[in-house]
């Protein structure tokens, strides 16, 4: 009998589906609600400097099941495939907006996804 090999994790069709990119920010205790407005409005206006950004929303916490471990904003980009998402990751005006958050930032977390129907 052979031995069998891990099973690797299913790739799904990337071209069927569309690559998500969620980004989930806990700010600072010390940072003020006009620094985090001005990270919001940063984060906001990345999709009009970055053309491969197909899709842009976010909001803030308002679940009641007290799970989001402190993370009060959610971020969902969009994205035609994984080159579209590598060029918007080293992309000047994503590493400008990171160095405006640096400083206001405790964690973060991101999660990349493809779209099944």
């Amino acid at each position: 009998m052979s031995q069998s090999k891990s099973a690797s994790p299913s790739v799904p069709n990337q071209s069927k589906g569309v690559l998500r990119h969620v980004v989930l920010l806990k700010f600072k205790d010390s940072a003020t609600p006009a620094q985090i407005k001005d990270v919001e409005k940063a984060f906001s206006a990345l999709p009009s400097k970055i053309n491969t950004i197909t899709g842009f929303e976010w909001g803030t916490n308002v679940s009641p099941e007290n799970l989001a471990q402190d993370y009060t904003h959610c971020y969902l980009l969009s994205f035609k495939n994984a080159a579209d998402r590598d060029a918007y990751l080293p992309h000047p005006a994503h590493k400008a907006f990171g160095q405006l958050l640096s400083p206001y930032l405790d964690k973060v977390l991101v999660v990349d996804y493809f779209s099944q129907q």
